[in-house]
């Protein structure tokens, strides 16, 4: 049964009502401040772990009571105009006979489980005969795996990044710092959702019908091999901002000793020409080709003996 509602305000909600034998589902997207009272009243939750959802910035948790769990989650959320994963909100309310989820906009994981549910009844026995907290399971497995193409594009772009990175006429430091930040970004959800998930495990055995441990060793393999993946990529990064510094900064030196090539073959040249223009102005020399010639040789040592000083000092 689905049960779509309309707020007043700018936000757009829907409540969904999911139900097999005694349990029952609620999902609430973009839930607002109506919706407490709601939850209060149906279930009973604790005011200060309803609020925790509605405040941003908690760290992820699960609290423990007699009824039920409460557990706030993060995952991670790609931001095609900054390029970096932005970090997203969501809770869940595990009891006996209820599962209750709130999230911002459509969260793809929930609405793919809870849609086959409503259009099945296969899907609904599948994911909700098992109890309240084998459903969760079921919701965070396809969270997890939903974020392995992310984990692609990751290795995708480090692979791109070292085709780059020594080839001196591309410039990678922006491309670097914008990985580099999006890897902590997920780094800093992935690693706090993987210990989540491990003492998640043990919490729901009283609301599953099952035993947990084969799906959530599952669940954790998959968890461990993304937060290694994100280390081996954070530390590939490092490596790579790294040479880049380093390779820029040979490349400014190769710059800087052109530059003085130029300089010191040319100055010495300029100078003995002024003077000779001034010599002759001022009727020192008059037309002497001797003292023209001379001028020409003084310019020429002056500028081997700076071209061999600048070299001596390891400048060019």
């Amino acid at each position: 049964m689905v049960m779509p509602q309309k707020a007043n305000g700018e936000k757009k909600r829907m409540t969904y009502t999911v139900k097999m034998g005694d349990l029952t589902w609620v999902d609430m997207s973009d839930p607002v401040q109506e919706d407490r009272k709601y939850l209060a009243d149906n279930f009973h939750f604790n005011p200060m772990d309803i609020e925790d959802y509605f405040s941003p910035g908690q760290l992820p948790k699960v609290d423990e009571y007699q009824k039920y769990l409460s557990v706030i989650f993060h995952m991670p959320a790609y931001d095609k105009t900054t390029r970096v994963n932005t970090i997203f909100q969501w809770a869940a309310f595990v009891g006996e006979n209820f599962l209750v989820t709130l999230h911002p906009g459509i969260m793809r994981s929930i609405a793919e489980v809870r849609q086959e549910c409503e259009a099945s009844e296969e899907a609904r026995k599948n994911n909700m005969a098992q109890g309240s907290g084998f459903l969760l399971y079921q919701i965070l497995d396809r969270s997890v795996d939903s974020y392995f193409p992310a984990l692609d594009r990751i290795i995708s772009l480090v692979d791109e990044v070292e085709d780059r990175v020594f080839d001196e006429g591309v410039e990678v430091g922006k491309e670097i710092s914008i990985l580099r930040r999006d890897i902590l970004t997920q780094r800093r959800v992935m690693f706090p959702l993987r210990a989540l998930l491990k003492e998640l495990e043990d919490k729901l055995k009283r609301f599953s019908k099952v035993d947990m441990t084969v799906f959530y060793g599952d669940l954790m393999d998959h968890m461990n091999k993304i937060c290694d993946t994100l280390d081996t990529g954070k530390e590939t990064i490092e490596i790579f901002k790294d040479a880049d510094y380093t390779l820029a900064g040979y490349r400014a030196n190769g710059a800087i000793r052109s530059i003085n090539a130029i300089l010191g073959s040319t100055l010495p040249f300029v100078v003995t020409a002024v003077l000779f223009m001034a010599a002759m102005t001022g009727g020192v020399i008059q037309g002497s080709m001797t003292a023209f010639v001379a001028i020409i040789i003084l310019g020429g040592l002056i500028s081997a003996g700076t071209l061999y000083l600048l070299h001596r000092k390891r400048l060019i």
